[in-house]
């Protein structure tokens, strides 16, 4: 039993990543998938497929990113921000700005979940879920 998903679904691609996998294997949901996106969009994994389980809930196959001359993921940290146990909240003049724009934080707002910059395009706050650089 799985306490905090956003939790799990970060750690198992750090640790896909240290061990060297390629390919990563996670149980999907909404907020998961909606993650995933936004990697992809930002160009923090290489690709990624939603595949349907005989127990309906499904699985996101993600193709983890290296660098190609260092054999480096691209992804260099992954940090769960708001937790079950403390949930932190940001307004619209309050969201984090992540290596002075370098990396995303990703946040669960009213319009959905999105990176801090589209947050702050429309004006809104929301919770702070993770950071990614």
């Amino acid at each position: 039993m799985v306490i905090d998903p956003i939790s799990d679904f970060l750690t198992r691609i750090r640790n896909a990543q240290q061990a060297g996998h390629r390919i990563v294997e996670i149980p999907a949901s909404k907020t998961k998938k909606r993650i995933t996106e936004i990697l992809y969009e930002h160009g923090y994994i290489l690709k990624y497929k939603f595949e349907d389980t005989d127990d309906n809930q499904g699985v996101i196959k993600i193709a983890l990113k290296f660098d190609a001359t260092s054999k480096s993921p691209v992804i260099k940290n992954l940090k769960r921000i708001s937790t079950p146990g403390l949930r932190q909240y940001a307004g619209k003049g309050e969201l984090p700005r992540v290596l002075s724009g370098l990396g995303i934080a990703i946040i669960s707002t009213s319009k959905g979940v999105m990176t801090e910059k589209q947050a702050r395009e429309l004006g809104i706050g929301g919770e702070v879920l993770c950071e990614i650089f």
